[in-house]
């Protein structure tokens, strides 16, 4: 087992993706702390989704969006936000900085990615991807704590193929087969949340180093890749500083919404897995971000 006590630097771990998914495994494996609930909500009942172009919704994919018709029940407000809304709410809430970066996403799953981001940090709330449906249980306990929450992940290196956190969660910790890492959706948390103010600035800083014609790297750029560096690295001085853990792993998330297989959009390069990183455009867009 890899002693992280003292010999490692901060470094050493998060750039290094077998040591960062041993140290995300000796995360999930410590468990949530128990902590006082707020007699009303803290985290806002909002959800917040994202498609590129909101005149040209898939039909599959509208049919995933509409599910979460449901929150209204239990109070929440739906907002769904595409390229032009999302590049007007940066210019409204956030410095010029934050606008070059999004407009330097050149895959519509990496404007995804960078949005959601900047929206949560600036009002807090809950983002699902919009190719996720609801399946319709009351999960309001999350909004009455402060604690960012996140769903783990692991992915089996043999099989290639994903297994349930509560399959491998006891593993050994050393395992070279299984990648432990956490997912950018959902994202639950209050405004100014530390975490993820370290994603988007790393993400900011990543596409704003970038060359004009870099490949792009979705998953390590905005992706799941980014939001896990960036919990590590905030677990890390947290845990030097002493400080109780502030965020959450929703083990169970698969028992409230689950991401749909197979849509029309996945077989073209509208999905990122199938983009090769250098295309400027995937399909033209109505809305120009320019």
């Amino acid at each position: 087992m890899t002693d992280f006590s003292n010999k490692l630097t901060t470094n050493d771990i998060l750039e290094n993706d077998q040591l960062r998914s041993q140290y995300i495994h000796r995360i999930i494996r410590r468990g949530n702390r128990n902590v006082p609930k707020s007699d009303a909500p803290v985290i806002p009942y909002l959800l917040v989704q994202y498609w590129n172009d909101s005149s040209a919704i898939p039909s599959d994919v509208q049919k995933c969006i509409d599910s979460w018709k449901l929150l209204e029940k239990f109070g929440f407000r739906h907002l769904l936000f595409d390229d032009k809304s999302a590049q007007k709410f940066i210019e409204e809430n956030l410095s010029i900085h934050y606008l070059k970066a999004f407009r330097r996403c050149n895959h519509p799953a990496m404007r995804s990615d960078y949005f959601r981001l900047c929206f949560i940090l600036v009002n807090g709330g809950f983002y699902s991807d919009a190719d996720d449906v609801y399946k319709g249980s009351d999960f309001k306990s999350y909004f009455y704590d402060e604690r960012l929450k996140l769903q783990p992940l692991c992915y089996n290196l043999l099989t290639n193929s994903m297994i349930k956190i509560s399959d491998s969660v006891l593993a050994p910790c050393d395992s070279k087969e299984l990648i432990f890492y956490v997912n950018n959706n959902p994202i639950i948390a209050p405004p100014n949340n530390p975490v993820i103010y370290m994603a988007l600035e790393r993400a900011t800083q990543t596409l704003l180093n970038q060359f004009k014609g870099d490949k792009q790297d979705v998953q390590s750029t905005t992706g799941p890749g980014n939001l896990t560096i960036s919990l590590a690295r905030h677990e890390i001085e947290t845990d030097q500083d002493n400080m109780d853990l502030d965020f959450m792993f929703l083990a169970d998330w698969d028992e409230i919404a689950l991401s749909q297989w197979p849509l029309e959009y996945r077989f073209d390069k509208r999905n990122w897995r199938l983009w090769d990183g250098l295309e400027k455009e995937i399909n033209k867009r109505k809305a120009d971000v320019k």
